[in-house]
């Protein structure tokens, strides 16, 4: 009878779960703030925008898209996180998370915050960063399941070896 199956890591789920709340708390700061974060900002943004059309970003990328892309960047780690912090049957459950949070915050901006300004494409943009970084904890996951079983399986011809040399039964009774 071959061994069980190694218990999921705790280490990983309290790091990711605790990556989670703190990023959690870091975007409802961000989104929830009275008023808009670019405020006092615009000039900076604008020289920014500048310096990447003088570097080869092509000028339809203006400020809708730099504000669009970052959205992705800023729920990219929580769909990341969150995919890690559950357990790999439950992942799935990321692409609920992810689109209702979002949701979420631009309901509370409409409803609770006069100079926020809540939109479709922010949701839109959010769950495209949560879901980019859910598909990378998911390879992850997936390379890290493929080492572990080429380690197991050496681990385990070693072992065979070394009983058979040895006369004993690979897979005593337990």
């Amino acid at each position: 009878m071959p061994p069980a199956s190694p218990s999921p890591s705790r280490l990983r789920v309290g790091i990711a779960a605790a990556g989670t709340l703190v990023c959690i708390v870091v975007i409802l700061l961000m989104t929830l703030s009275p008023t808009p974060l670019d405020r006092g900002y615009e000039s900076a943004i604008d020289e920014l925008l500048a310096a990447l059309h003088r570097h080869g970003v092509p000028t339809w990328f203006g400020y809708r898209k730099f504000e669009f892309t970052a959205n992705v960047a800023m729920f990219l780690p929580l769909g990341f996180l969150v995919a890690l912090a559950l357990p790999r049957r439950a992942m799935w459950l990321t692409l609920l998370i992810v689109p209702a949070l979002s949701g979420s915050i631009e309901w509370a901006q409409s409803a609770l915050l006069l100079e926020r300004t809540p939109s479709l494409f922010d949701v839109l943009a959010n769950t495209l960063g949560g879901y980019a970084g859910a598909l990378a904890a998911w390879l992850l996951r997936a390379l890290v399941h493929a080492r572990d079983e080429r380690v197991i399986a050496a681990a385990l011809a070693r072992r065979g070896d070394a009983l058979v040399t040895a006369g004993g039964d690979p897979w005593p009774a337990s």
